[in-house]
């Protein structure tokens, strides 16, 4: 991260406003590098039954047996896509794992408040499925399947490890940028209610934390500098809990210069604290 847009990031501020959302995109756009021209793309193939259970592959080259990685897209359970026409984003994470040499997948899921929990898990089951069933077909490996997702991406993703936990136990990893894991202790707002429900006595079952501390996938967490505080006391539950449970720190990255829409956005561009981040993790858990 370098001064000046550190500089920039941090005057925005750390809570989820219009401004904040909008400004962040608009200057990580500006340093995108654009998707390289050896990408190929095949979009909106349907792995579910809902028009939003999409997802679209990236590849270079004739990929053998490649590590597969997934993008989960962030919202606050109530809008996003995996690709936005006209903007970078999110297929910078599709391109990104292309030029690795892996397969890419960037995925959008169904929404709140239509679709409640847990939907989420459900429809990272039904992707994770179909991708084991057909990847090969793209060159990419389904024994060698690693997951990410940022914010209500990586809250779905940790709902699957945790609810799903049987079926989930065939992914070579999983990386969680910014997510809320424990219902009972976040802080509530408008888009948590959209997808839990307005009670919150009824959230209780949507928490995550102890199916994660029972899962034996690998994980990598990170948490940003200027992420809202919710996330910072989620990352450090997260620590506490998991060293209490096992007995060592789990992989947890404080990503300095950073705030809550960063890490993904900076895929891309000349920013490439993240991609050593995620490369180096994927090449851990895969090789």
């Amino acid at each position: 991260m370098t001064p000046a847009l550190r500089e920039k990031l941090a005057a925005l501020g750390n809570d989820l406003t219009p401004d904040i959302l909008g400004g962040t995109q608009q200057l990580m756009a500006g340093i995108n590098n654009g998707m390289s021209p050896d990408t190929a793309v095949v979009r909106d193939i349907s792995y579910g039954p809902d028009e939003r259970n999409r997802l679209d592959i990236f590849t270079q080259g004739n990929p053998e047996g490649a590590p597969v990685f997934i993008y989960v897209h962030g919202g606050g359970f109530v809008m996003g896509d995996k690709h936005n026409e006209g903007s970078p984003f999110y297929s910078n994470m599709g391109d990104f794992a292309a030029r690795q040499g892996w397969v890419g997948v960037t995925l959008t899921y169904r929404l709140a408040p239509a679709n409640r929990f847990p939907s989420g898990p459900d429809d990272m089951q039904a992707a994770v499925q179909w991708l084991r069933d057909n990847i090969a077909g793209y060159g990419g490996d389904p024994d060698r399947i690693v997951m990410s997702g940022q914010s209500a991406g990586a809250t779905h993703l940790a709902g699957y490890l945790a609810h799903r936990r049987d079926h989930a136990a065939g992914l070579a990893g999983a990386v969680l940028m910014s997510g809320i894991y424990d219902t009972t202790t976040c802080e509530p707002n408008s888009f948590a209610e959209a997808y839990y429900g307005e009670d919150r006595r009824g959230w209780g079952p949507a928490s995550c934390m102890a199916g994660l501390l029972a899962s034996e996938v690998p994980i990598q967490f990170s948490v940003a500098e200027f992420d809202p505080d919710d996330f910072h006391r989620q990352a450090a539950q997260v620590v506490a809990q998991w060293t209490e449970t096992r007995g060592r720190l789990p992989e947890m990255h404080y990503l300095s210069g950073h705030n809550h829409l960063t890490p993904a956005l900076c895929i891309g561009s000349d920013i490439v604290e993240t991609e050593r981040m995620i490369a180096g993790f994927v090449g851990r858990v895969t090789g």
